[in-house]
């Protein structure tokens, strides 16, 4: 073989070597974006995720401290309601009781 032409053949896989490996190296290039576009999809679809949970356990939350608050609420008006009545049907005595000192009182006086 003439030794022009080795050098044009050699010269022709020399260029479709480079070719080959730009278009390799554009193909990773490409391959790298679209996984780090993915990977930037994943985390904001899982940041999505975990804010829509969390929002959800704080809703639970809050109904779980409103339903507490409620039965809290409920016992101590009727702790509160059970007071007044005793209170109510001691009444009679205290006043009793009251008079009774006083009248003590006023007789140990004269």
């Amino acid at each position: 073989m003439p030794r022009p032409e080795v050098l044009e053949r050699i010269k022709a896989a020399e260029e479709e070597a480079e070719e080959i490996v730009a278009e390799a190296s554009q193909d990773r290039d490409d391959r790298i974006a679209e996984a780090r576009e993915r990977a930037d999809e994943i985390r904001a679809e899982a940041e999505e995720e975990a804010e829509e949970a969390a929002e959800r356990r704080l809703d639970e939350a809050e109904s779980e401290i409103e339903a507490e608050a409620t039965e809290i609420r409920e016992e101590g008006q009727a702790a509160r309601e059970e007071l007044i009545a005793q209170a109510e049907s001691q009444m009679d005595e205290a006043v009793e009781y009251a008079i009774t000192q006083f009248e003590e009182a006023v007789h140990a006086q004269t």
